[in-house]
């Protein structure tokens, strides 16, 4: 039998290793703005929730607790301007990655379907394809595609790598276009508190969806808005009859959330005061970084909204990558992302303030 990683790309961080070794031996140590992943503490309210619900012996539910899915719908509405959110439209998952990889093998697509994702893109959405077997198939903008046999259409907006944002007209078309063909739509928002210069809007706000949940799933993660990744606290909004099936399923896997895990996701979701001062501190670093990048020679595109700056110096990513890391600063070649991040770079600004001031005068230097 043929392993199934057989039909998957090389793991691209691997490839960043001898370029981190580089920055790592730089004289004041390492500034790691490549994965992106948080530094900033978890909220106080947070951890405080979790312990009390260490004492959890028994199997959590798949679905989790009446709790958490009141929390889940109480946020869709107030932070996606949903209304009427029940129960049964919204779904707790482990993580937001195990999600992607996995969604197009949990909606039973394979041989001869296909799945389509943004021409430059989170890199798990082809994964997630080519695991289920199916065709992964990029696109520039969906209403150019070929709707034979697509059966799934992943948005994402803000974008990751690019942080571009998609306007309520983009979603909009899209959405037609999808529901016209009988595709799912399945939006990646994780970013989505996260706008710097735009307001990115869901698929699930009522001026994009015309009021209803039909074919539409939007996705959800805590890690970068309440700093909760090394939780794997993510969850689903949406299409009922999506995510009833996906439930049925999941309950065979076991794909359960840990039950203290839910008990600190409901907690964050019911506080808005720690997601202003985080975005506070993100915002500090990214004008900190935009300022230095442009000083440096950097032209940056689009950017108006996620965890990332991208970048580029008109040059192959590869060669951008390594001029940086002799500066001791690792960043992401946009490469990872599809051939169409050839030249740019992606630059995460969720480094601590001291290791961003390190950057910041590095670059000035």
């Amino acid at each position: 039998m043929p392993p199934v990683s057989a039909r998957l790309p090389v793991f691209p961080w691997d490839r960043l290793e001898p370029y981190k070794a580089t920055a790592a031996a730089h004289p004041d140590g390492i500034v790691d703005l490549s994965v992106g992943t948080p530094v900033d503490p978890v909220p106080e309210l947070i951890r405080a929730a979790l312990a009390d619900a260490s004492d959890s012996p028994g199997y959590p539910t798949v679905w989790g607790t009446a709790a958490l899915r009141d929390a889940l719908t109480g946020w869709v509405e107030r932070r996606l301007g949903a209304a009427g959110v029940t129960h049964t439209q919204v779904l707790p998952v482990v993580g937001s990655k195990e999600l992607v990889a996995s969604l197009p093998t949990q909606l039973g697509l394979g041989p001869g379907d296909r799945v389509a994702f943004p021409r430059l893109a989170y890199p798990t959405y082809e994964v997630g394809a080519r695991l289920a077997g199916a065709e992964p198939v990029p696109y520039d903008e969906p209403g150019e595609l070929d709707p034979a046999g697509l059966k799934l259409l992943w948005l994402n907006s803000p974008s990751n790598p690019t942080g571009r944002v998609l306007s309520g007209d983009e979603l909009r078309t899209a959405v037609a276009w999808a529901r016209a063909h009988g595709v799912l739509v399945v939006s990646d928002e994780c970013y989505l508190e996260l706008g710097w210069e735009a307001d990115p809007v869901s698929v699930l706000h009522p001026e994009i969806s015309g009021g209803s949940f039909e074919g539409l799933v939007a996705v959800h993660s805590l890690s970068k808005r309440s700093n909760l990744a090394g939780y794997r606290a993510a969850f689903l909004a949406g299409d009922e009859a999506v995510l009833g099936e996906l439930l049925k399923i999941r309950k065979h896997g076991g794909m359960m959330v840990p039950a203290p895990v839910q008990a600190a996701t409901a907690a964050a979701l019911g506080d808005d005061k720690h997601v202003a001062e985080q975005r506070e501190r993100y915002e500090r670093r990214r004008a900190a970084l935009r300022s230095a990048l442009a000083g440096h020679g950097f032209r940056i595109e689009h950017s108006e909204a996620s965890l990332y700056l991208w970048a580029t110096r008109d040059e192959p990513c590869w060669d951008t990558v390594g001029a940086l890391a002799e500066l001791g600063i690792l960043v992401a070649p946009g490469e990872f992302y599809g051939a169409a991040g050839e030249r740019h770079v992606r630059v995460a600004f969720t480094a601590t303030d001291e290791r961003v001031e390190a950057a910041v005068r590095r670059l000035a230097g």
